[in-house]
């Protein structure tokens, strides 16, 4: 198998192989997220806010008469 490779500067920047970044669905400004474990280390979409945030899709329900009547619940 021939994995994708990238080099380290001397600041330590590297670039995203482009397969990497297709299988990822990685775009210009997006967050990836490290995460390791021993010797390992897994590159990741980072997600945004707004994929953390379980009722950002429910915009019909993010009125002002809505805020007004169960803001404070």
């Amino acid at each position: 198998m021939n994995a994708p490779v990238s080099r380290v500067t001397s600041k330590a920047q590297t670039v995203i192989p482009k397969a990497v970044r297709d299988r990822l669905g990685l775009k210009p400004g997006d967050l990836v997220r490290y995460v390791i474990e021993g010797k390992r280390v897994t590159i990741e979409r980072a997600r945004t806010e707004a994929e953390d945030d379980p009722f950002a899709t429910f915009s019909e329900w993010a009125s002002d008469a809505d805020e007004a009547a169960y803001g404070s619940l």
